[in-house]
């Protein structure tokens, strides 16, 4: 039976932190795809999957996030694609084996611009769907669409893995820009996003990266006022600062992040993670906040 996200977050619930980083750690080239990882190095990639459930996540990802065959071709590893996502589901899977933590399959988007209209549109469906299907497969709990800038892309996700699976399906944007930022690149608002997720049958709603949790609180009270569905935010630790060596780094120390736990709750949220910049320190610094 399909996981009911309403029930689920009845507590509000932790969901896990940035993966490229720490698969960077672990050797992974800066600017290499990790997904070809879940085939070919499984250990490290459950090592980052096993860290977050001991950090005490609810809700784990998985190293899926540019599993399409838009992102994977240029790299010589369109043909993996199926084999790559389903078998980084498994991987997270395995991970939570014998706790309760759920494990939500990463989508992100193809990199195509779909009002560009240089890719058909039914092409960016069937990369989702055959993403969506192979997560289901792999023994997702949930699909999370996850660091997208238009909402016609979201749409096209949105109606892919709903008729692809039969799992719920967490709709996420990020919203960086316009006078409060609360808007995303294209100038859509959260209360866009919330129509639009209702209207395709979307059962969370929600914001990652770009911004620092301070910013996702203002955002989060915009999801609140446009539906009742669950909110889904996982904020990058500050915003990137890139120093003279060329390296990204995060301002915001866990204990940092945290603070601000006490208000994404007040204003809504339901599930409350990480994105760029944190790790499992900051996973365990959120359950923390909450546990008080």
């Amino acid at each position: 039976m399909a996981i009911d996200l309403k029930q689920f977050t009845a507590d509000v619930r932790v969901t896990d932190g940035a993966w490229g980083t720490l698969l960077q750690g672990l050797g992974l080239d800066p600017g290499a795809s990790p997904e070809p990882w879940n085939a070919d190095n499984p250990e490290a990639v459950e090592s980052v999957a096993s860290s977050y459930v001991q950090a005490g996540a609810d809700v784990i990802l998985t190293n899926t996030f540019g599993g399409n065959r838009f992102v994977l071709a240029p790299q010589g590893q369109g043909d993996r694609t199926v084999e790559l996502v389903e078998k980084g589901a498994a991987i997270s899977s395995k991970a939570c084996a014998g706790t309760e933590t759920k494990v939500f399959g990463s989508i992100g988007p193809t990199g195509k611009i779909v009002m560009m209209n240089d890719v058909e549109p039914e092409e960016i469906s069937a990369a989702f769907a055959e993403a969506a299907a192979a997560l289901a497969r792999g023994g997702c709990d949930a699909i999370v669409l996850e660091t997208f800038n238009e909402l016609a892309e979201v749409e096209l996700a949105l109606k892919a893995a709903v008729q692809a699976c039969d799992l719920p399906v967490v709709a996420s944007m990020t919203f960086s820009y316009g006078p409060d930022g609360t808007a995303t690149m294209m100038g859509n608002s959260p209360a866009d996003l919330a129509a639009l997720a209702i209207k395709c049958g979307a059962s969370a709603v929600g914001a990652n990266c770009g911004v620092g949790p301070d910013n996702f609180v203002k955002v989060t009270k915009l999801f609140k006022e446009a539906s009742d569905l669950p909110i889904w935010i996982k904020a990058n630790a500050g915003l990137p600062q890139i120093g003279s060596d060329g390296e990204t780094t995060y301002p915001m120390t866990a204990g940092q992040f945290a603070e601000y736990v006490p208000q994404l709750v007040d204003a809504g949220a339901n599930f409350i993670g990480g994105c760029c910049g944190t790790s499992p320190e900051y996973i365990s610094a959120i359950k923390a906040a909450l546990d008080k």
